[in-house]
């Protein structure tokens, strides 16, 4: 398995030019994440940010462009180039598509909107893939369902085909279905080339990461575990509660929850990556901002022990606000200890 060079750990940029509910306008864009953020990031060790942009910020519905959106890119991308940093953009949202709403998938059926996803990427390629050396492209955030896979495999290739006809050198980041989940991964196709990177996202065990997170269908509001457990007293709470819905959480041998359950879930996505020879990227995990501390950094210093042994890239759940803000009054009294688990 190749490694995802110069991406070892990094922090998303979540909120910002994405999932900005009613704040899609310059003022937001202007103050959320600004040029000291990169400070206080790269103080925490990070080498790289992933950067969540909407397609509504650079793109209209007519498919023409937004030249003000793209002002905000340039932006995070001199600042990284400042500082030495490196950067993977992220489209997190594609016309027609967005991972949290089951009823807006259109994307997966309509050419035209398919056609404005490869014209998105193009555009991007021609302002960005000059900085190939510390940008990498990340095609799409978090397919979501099972019908989607073929179409999916199809569309990509078809981006990938446009981003290499403008440049050979840029990374290019996949991820596959059920959220970027780690079994996506097994349906993804032989990539196209040697600058092909495979992403997967991990809030596992859910029940944990996202406990109390009043956007889980069946959380109670005021559910709390704490972190480490047993594993079979995590499933049986886990069935109670949310079904049979995170069965995959579950998918290794470990009887308790320690780095050892974390190398269990991540074995798959290893065996993928050297099936196909191609770096791993972990580009989401964390945990919500509602949760007691120490198990917090206890979960924090597990997966980070898994990530470390096994030379994953990856990019923690995020900065700011977004119920994960990593930099909020929540963790203030052990962000020092916490961010050595990154």
């Amino acid at each position: 398995m190749r490694l995802f060079e110069g991406y070892k750990k990094g922090v998303n940029l979540g909120g910002w030019l994405s999932q900005c509910r009613d704040h899609y306008n310059d003022e937001h864009y202007s103050t959320f994440i600004t040029e000291p953020d990169m400070d206080v990031i790269k103080s925490w060790g990070c080498d790289h940010v992933r950067v969540p942009v909407d397609y509504n910020v650079v793109m209209k519905e007519d498919g023409s462009f937004i030249e003000s959106g793209f002002k905000y890119i340039d932006n995070v991308i001199a600042w990284c180039e400042k500082r030495g940093m490196k950067m993977v953009l992220d489209l997190h949202k594609a016309p027609g598509f967005i991972f949290d709403d089951k009823e807006y998938c259109q994307f997966f059926f309509d050419k035209k909107l398919q056609d404005y996803f490869v014209s998105l990427w193009e555009e991007f390629s021609h302002r960005y893939a000059k900085y190939h050396s510390f940008v990498a492209f990340e095609l799409l955030n978090e397919v979501t369902e099972d019908r989607f896979a073929a179409t999916w495999n199809e569309i990509s290739a078809r981006a990938i085909k446009a981003i290499r006809a403008i440049s050979k050198d840029v990374k290019i980041v996949i991820g596959g279905i059920h959220h970027s989940s780690i079994e996506g991964l097994e349906l993804l196709e032989k990539p196209a080339d040697d600058n092909i990177v495979f992403t997967f996202h991990c809030y596992s065990p859910l029940l944990f990461t996202h406990q109390r997170a009043y956007w889980v269908e069946n959380m109670p509001s005021a559910f709390q575990i704490d972190y480490p457990g047993k594993v079979s007293e995590y499933v049986q709470k886990s069935n109670e509660i949310l079904g049979d819905r995170f069965g995959n959480d579950f998918f290794c041998d470990a009887e308790y929850l320690d780095s050892s359950y974390f190398e269990g879930l991540f074995a798959r996505a290893i065996r993928v990556a050297e099936k196909f020879n191609v770096p791993l990227y972990c580009g989401e995990y964390g945990v919500i901002d509602r949760i007691e501390l120490k198990s917090t950094v206890n979960w924090f210093k597990d997966i980070n022990a898994a990530l470390e042994k096994h030379n994953i890239a990856r990019s923690v759940w995020t900065y700011k606000e977004m119920d994960f803000g990593l930099c909020g009054e929540h963790y203030a009294e052990c962000i020092d200890e916490l961010v050595k688990y990154l």
